[in-house]
């Protein structure tokens, strides 16, 4: 079941909600179970035969986080970090399965030339964020940082239906006490305001801008996978419209999950907090997949020795947690890539601020050109990443860039032939040509490239349209210094009639648009 779906809008969400503060009204743990089990329902809902693997998965981690606990308040060093690596060993094993081992057979046979073969593995919804935020319970019981162990509570943590499918990868800390806490059971119609403003939000990205976008972006990447020649605008039309889809796609989801919660009184840490403002690639990751940035530096780059054994193994770090953070998001080389050339930014960012640092500027300072020329070098690192996380294999991907690098020329549509007098032939003298039917996609693209960019780059985010509600956990820990700015106050949302017809019409637009549901790109994940 999709967030964007009539089904999940109109029937299970509103049937969930009631019979949620109905039970609470009467027990606590039974509006907790019922919300338990309808997310089992959702979750069931795209294929009944995984909800074993789900159950089995949340029994087994919790009987050895529990293990891993009292073996902590005993002292039993030993036991309990031999149950640790055990249990992480499980859960990476059964990732491993279901994603990774065609893809290391595939390898394999091309390496020996040999043909071993298992058939086709159907990849579990969400398996990816569920491993992860079971992974991290376990280390946290390992640290003695897990202090509530009620069954019911721990599979409604795992399960929870907002973050269950593409995160955001929970910390069981952040998630219990809210499960525990009478008032999260009691209806209050300041959460349920809030939380259809950001559900609305973020199913107006989704359905009007990313899917909106979207037809421009996957013919480009398919072409190049039959390997057709792309020229410059072709490619740079391909990847700018594939780097805003996925920006609204993403963005869009984490505010319908986040509405979600708050509906039921519960808040997600934040997860999407306007990465393409980043002026740098370290800031690019404190703003991108917050939550799974989180994971990867607490319990992989940390410890691997974070940066405490010196610059040289702070790069390795770095690369190496990047390198698998690309193979957590599929199993192929051009997420491996991907990851790669992130590993390389983040290196060189880090060296470049040490060379910076050593001649005595002030980190803390730049200067407003300054800001602009790191935030575009920044962007545009980030769309050719992009290229190879979204290509079919490294020779689309290699397509797609030698277009981007102008190496099969430039090409403009005819029709603006009649605008250009005598210099259209000018312009047939030089590299670049006039075509027909190709190019007749640049112009809606980059009209909707430009209208999202606007968007993405200048328009305040959810967060701080609701800045003043507490809209998600972590958001005011970590201020970026424009929550404050004229624009933003201005365009703070207020319980008013004004932002009641607004968000009317927004809901309304996003409602007409669910003739044609389409996936998260997420969820692949």
């Amino acid at each position: 079941m999709l967030f964007n779906s009539y089904s999940f809008i109109l029937l299970f969400l509103p049937i969930t909600l009631l019979l949620f503060f109905w039970l609470g009204n009467s027990s606590n743990r039974l509006a907790a179970a019922w919300l338990t089990a309808a997310s089992l329902f959702f979750y069931g809902w795209w294929n009944p035969a995984y909800l074993g693997l789900l159950l089995g998965s949340i029994v087994v981690n919790y009987i050895a986080g529990t293990s891993i606990s009292q073996d902590h308040a005993r002292q039993r060093e030993q036991r309990k970090k031999w149950t640790l690596i055990l249990s992480i060993s499980l859960n990476l094993l059964l990732l491993c399965y279901f994603k990774y081992v065609n893809f290391f057979l595939e390898n394999l046979n091309g390496a020996l030339d040999t043909g071993y073969r298992i058939g086709e593995i159907i990849l579990p919804l969400g398996i990816s964020f569920f491993t992860f935020t079971q992974i991290a319970f376990l280390v946290d019981a390992y640290q003695g940082k897990v202090k509530e162990y009620d069954f019911i509570h721990y599979c409604l943590f795992v399960t929870y239906f907002p973050h269950l499918i593409a995160g955001p990868v929970l910390h069981h800390k952040e998630m219990m006490p809210q499960f525990a806490e009478s008032k999260t059971y009691r209806l209050n119609y300041d959460n349920i305001a809030i939380g259809l403003t950001i559900f609305s939000i973020g199913l107006f990205k989704k359905v009007i801008l990313a899917d909106g976008i979207s037809p421009y972006a996957t013919p480009v990447f398919d072409a190049a996978e039959q390997g057709h020649t792309l020229t410059l605008l072709q490619a740079w039309g391909g990847a700018l419209a594939y780097t805003f889809q996925l920006y609204f796609d993403f963005s869009g989801y984490s505010d319908m999950a986040i509405g979600l919660s708050r509906l039921f009184g519960v808040s997600l840490p934040l997860n999407f907090n306007s990465p393409y403002k980043a002026i740098n690639i370290i800031e690019f990751w404190r703003r991108w997949h917050m939550t799974l940035s989180r994971f990867l530096r607490d319990y992989l780059y940390i410890p691997l020795g974070g940066n405490r054994k010196g610059p040289a193994h702070r790069y390795i770090n770095l690369m190496a947690t990047m390198l698998l953070g690309g193979l957590w998001h599929g199993a192929g080389w051009t997420f491996v890539i991907w990851g790669g050339l992130h590993g390389c930014y983040l290196a060189v960012n880090h060296a470049w601020r040490t060379i910076r640092q050593t001649l005595g500027h002030d980190l803390s300072k730049s200067s407003f050109f300054g800001r602009c020329a790191a935030g575009s070098l920044t962007f545009i690192a980030v769309v050719v990443a992009w290229v190879f996380f979204r290509a079919q294999s490294l020779d689309a991907a290699f397509e797609i860039l030698q277009g981007m690098v102008g190496a099969n020329g430039m090409t403009l549509p005819a029709g603006i032939t009649g605008y250009m007098g005598p210099f259209s032939w000018l312009i047939e003298q030089s590299a670049l040509r006039f075509t027909t039917e190709a190019d007749i996609q640049l112009l809606p693209t980059y009209s909707w490239v430009v209208a999202l960019a606007a968007i993405a780059f200048l328009a305040p985010n959810t967060q701080q349209l609701m800045t003043e509600h507490a809209p998600a956990l972590g958001y005011h820990e970590e201020p970026t210094g424009i929550e404050n700015s004229p624009m933003t106050r201005k365009s703070t949302w207020q319980p008013s009639n004004r932002w009641a017809l607004l968000m009317a019409v927004i809901t309304l637009c996003g409602i007409l648009s669910l003739g044609r549901v389409t996936e998260f790109l997420y969820f692949q994940f």
